[in-house]
């Protein structure tokens, strides 16, 4: 979901980069072991100029991705890809010595030129619609190293990996990914090929467009959701409210307006009406939502299902109410972070509790 939106900042920085006539390269996380801070597919732009957007760890590999990037990928237009071991001092990579006792292979590529590139256009277009594709692209072989292919969820290629038996190969193997979700590194044909899954982010209908909305929009897109606001008040429905929000739709629960797909849906429900909440409350339960937040006391809530005749909802882990973690929020704001907290966890399927608490590696994918 994250990797979506930073996916699509890196493409949009690309565009301004290239019409300025500027160089940048693209490092990304392509593989990591043990305790890693980014996963697979995590992004972080170079420019020539020395400005970056994203990040492939918490901080301490920018520096010499940075370098590297100048150095060695800008300075002869040769991909590099880097294996970094964040150990202890004695048992580093790099010169690094960072103790976090994990590895991230990072590799790096000419941003403004070649493969990605050339595939720029079709990338921008495809991170504005709603469908799932996929990017491979050689990150290790002697052969076609930096060579990517953009596989749409219809079948649809572009580019090349370097072969036509590579890229049927790269095809097929697409198929068990896609569903799957994950990204990594494969192997075909004696190139390590890296396949990146970009599913499209899930949808956060928030439900009254009150004051206490305007965080909760902001942090829920900030945080990767494509948010759509619903309210049937015109006048708090204006973008200077909302500007993070992809929609705005003037409706009550009771009117003909699309919404997006249900099961790629999640809503928060917070008119602050008791009869507008019991609607849309109603109105989600029915379709599918799989995740309906309910702003307010569970005396509410509860009385909300028994009068929709939704009871059984009530632990059916689809109702959420009172809606958020218990973190002690006091005000909007923090009632927003709590909100979003538990919608974080509700996607990685996590049951939440401190991190202290956790023994095995957060990010690991071995």
């Amino acid at each position: 979901m994250n990797h979506w939106k930073e996916t699509a900042e890196v493409v949009a920085r690309l565009a301004e980069l290239a019409a300025a006539e500027q160089r940048a390269a693209l490092a990304t996380v392509v593989h990591i072991t043990g305790s890693a801070y980014r996963r697979p597919g995590a992004k972080f732009l170079i420019a020539e100029t020395g400005g970056t957007l994203g990040s492939v760890s918490g901080g301490c590999l920018e520096a010499d991705v940075r370098e590297v990037a100048r150095d060695v990928v800008l300075a002869t237009g040769t991909p590099s890809l880097r294996h970094y071991k964040t150990g202890s001092d004695e048992d580093m990579v790099w010169g690094l010595g960072l103790g976090c006792n994990g590895m991230v292979d990072v590799f790096i590529q000419p941003a403004t030129a070649g493969p990605l590139a050339a595939l720029s256009g079709r990338l921008r277009e495809l991170l504005t619609a709603d469908s799932p594709f996929m990017l491979a692209t050689v990150v290790d072989g002697a052969e076609s190293l930096g060579a990517m292919q953009l596989i749409e969820a219809d079948g649809t290629l572009h580019g090349s990996l370097g072969a036509a038996d590579i890229d049927n190969a790269a095809v097929e193997r697409t198929r068990g990914l896609m569903a799957s979700g994950r990204s990594g590194v494969h192997r075909i044909d004696g190139r390590g090929i890296f396949f990146e899954v970009l599913p499209p982010p899930p949808h956060l209908l928030v439900c009254g467009a009150g004051d206490d909305a305007q965080p909760l929009v902001a942090y829920a897109a900030d945080a990767g959701f494509r948010v759509t606001v619903i309210d049937h008040r015109p006048a708090l429905l204006i973008e200077e409210r909302f500007p993070q929000a992809a929609r705005l739709v003037q409706a009550r629960p009771d009117a003909d307006v699309p919404l997006p797909p249900a099961h790629r849906s999640r809503a928060v429900v917070m008119a602050h009406s008791l009869a507008i909440d019991r609607g849309w409350a109603q109105r989600h339960l029915a379709a599918g939502v799989p995740y309906v937040g309910m702003l307010g006391p569970r005396e509410r809530t509860v009385s909300i299902l028994r009068e929709i005749g939704a009871e059984g909802e009530i632990d059916s882990g689809r109702v959420f109410g009172p809606v958020g973690l218990d973190l002690g929020s006091d005000g909007p704001r923090q009632v927003a972070i709590s909100i979003v907290a538990e919608l974080l966890a509700f996607e990685a399927k996590r049951e939440p509790r401190h991190l202290n608490e956790r023994r095995e590696a957060i990010h690991a994918t071995v």
